[in-house]
């Protein structure tokens, strides 16, 4: 689902800075306005070229901080994540794990463009190979279903969850069940994202 993982010391930037401040400001208007084309026309319609002349520049300038429609787009969701980080933030210390996904649910039910562009990139990760998109869903995964096991792990300290269940194990069956209801939610938005996962809280409580 489009959570938002802790931010990591080996958390990567995506595309290139540019150089010194001016540089980072120009990459930052960059994707302030590729954001805009994404929100009007969806990640079919979000080319370099496209970019390029919404925003007004060049399509080699574009090329300068990102050198594919594959990067582009990465960095956008790297780029909408930091608003999420800043919710992250304001969570309960002790918020249970799938709590924490009915919280994203909540959030994402607003901005359909960026579980769009979730989807969008992990379908790409599954099919390029070794890509810089794969790379970067295997270790957010990772860190995600770290981040649920830790809630898991409290919750079954606390008592509100079973204590025979694996914790690790529940975190990718907490994450999955999310992920797999926000491609249903896409294609179908009767779906209800923190409904069911009400239910899961539910069925996993002690």
């Amino acid at each position: 689902m489009a959570t938002t993982p802790e931010t990591r010391d080996d958390d990567v930037q995506i595309g290139r800075r540019g150089s010194y401040s001016k540089g980072i400001a120009r990459r930052q208007e960059i994707l302030d306005r590729a954001l805009e084309v994404f929100r009007e026309r969806g990640p079919e319609g979000t080319s370099l070229r496209r970019v390029a002349e919404e925003i007004g520049v060049s399509h080699g300038a574009l090329l300068h901080y990102f050198r594919s429609r594959e990067q582009l787009l990465l960095a956008l969701y790297e780029h909408t994540e930091t608003h999420r980080q800043e919710l992250r933030a304001e969570e309960p210390e002790d918020l249970g794990a799938v709590e924490r996904m009915q919280r994203a649910a909540r959030v994402n039910v607003e901005r359909r463009g960026y579980v769009h562009l979730y989807s969008t990139l992990v379908a790409s990760a599954l099919e390029d190979g070794e890509s810089e998109t794969r790379q970067y869903f295997i270790r957010r995964f990772e860190r995600v279903r770290e981040d649920a096991a830790r809630a898991l792990r409290r919750q079954q300290e606390g008592g509100t969850l079973r204590g025979d269940l694996d914790v690790d194990k529940v975190a990718a069956l907490v994450v999955a069940a999310s992920d797999g209801l926000q491609t249903q939610w896409l294609l179908d938005d009767e779906v209800d994202l923190e409904g069911s996962l009400g239910i899961l809280a539910e069925l996993l409580r002690g």
